[in-house]
């Protein structure tokens, strides 16, 4: 049975997708009068996906556990991405069991090894992306994470929180907007996760940017990318990220940069390793 904490942020989050919708983009006419939300109303998405208002209204309320059937109409009238597709039916209970109780996360030995052998920058995210693990370019290249303590060692908290990490991105805010999307796909996974509702309540309180992107119910999984990196030592930076699932826990992946062979930042990640070879010529990013 799916908790009242899941229906809760099930109906917010089709609210949120409601609102960034309007007549026009699915296909309705536009009577040009002023509205007083913006995006569609709901008896616009109720008449769209073929439900009654009321039902809908129920959705939005976290009153009601919807079908299989109706959640894959409301991916397609909301217009919603695979991303958000996924976080809408994990939310609904509808993508597999969940365990109720998490046991604290142990590194998988083979990302362990993996972690070990990779000559690159690399990090292994947990649950709520608790930073697990990492090698020793991946701290030079981020931060020292052995400095941070355990319970603080999470990602989007040390987006947040660490003046190094503010720095060391040029566009810190796509940066940190991703992040925060990227945890929202999490908190689907696991609502009522205590250690997760609390770094929620804490970055809501200390970060205005946190408050209001949490707020829009915007959803990212980990996949692949490219970042721009300004760092310290080395200077200017553009890495491409990609992400391994280990396949004994799908809540711990590798998080690997590489650089392209020939780029002044594939040179730049060759003279960073040096630095990390030799612990005392490595001082923490900014």
């Amino acid at each position: 049975m799916t908790s009242s904490a899941h229906l809760k942020e099930l109906g917010e989050f089709l609210k949120a997708r409601r609102s960034e919708l309007s007549p026009r983009t699915v296909g309705l006419p536009d009577s040009g009068t002023r509205r007083r939300v913006s995006g569609l109303r709901r008896e616009e998405v109720a008449q769209l996906a073929s439900i009654s208002t009321d039902y809908y209204t129920r959705l939005e309320q976290g009153r009601m556990q919807p079908s299989v059937h109706v959640l894959q109409t409301l991916v397609r009238v909301l217009q919603l991405e695979d991303d958000q597709r996924d976080y809408l039916l994990d939310l609904a209970g509808k993508s597999g069991a969940r365990p109720r109780t998490m046991a604290r996360q142990k590194v998988q030995p083979q990302l362990r090894r993996l972690l070990d052998l990779t000559a690159t920058p690399a990090i292994v995210l947990g649950r709520r992306m608790d930073v697990l693990a990492w090698n020793a370019l991946g701290a030079a290249l981020v931060t020292d994470f052995a400095e941070v303590p355990e319970k603080e060692r999470n990602y989007v908290r040390l987006m947040f929180t660490d003046p190094a990490l503010r720095k060391l991105y040029p566009d810190w805010e796509t940066v940190a907007r991703t992040a925060v999307a990227q945890l929202r796909r999490e908190a689907g996974k696991y609502p009522q996760d205590p250690r997760l509702v609390s770094l929620v309540g804490e970055l809501s309180v200390r970060d205005e940017d946190f408050r209001t992107w949490w707020a829009s119910h915007e959803v990212s999984a980990l996949s692949v990318g490219t970042k721009k990196l300004r760092h310290p030592l080395v200077g200017e930076l553009t890495l491409d990220w990609d992400t391994l699932t280990a396949s004994t826990d799908a809540d711990q992946q590798l998080v690997v940069w590489t650089a392209e062979p020939g780029t002044p930042s594939y040179d730049g990640l060759r003279i960073l390793a040096s630095l990390a070879a030799d612990p005392t010529d490595v001082r923490r990013p900014g």
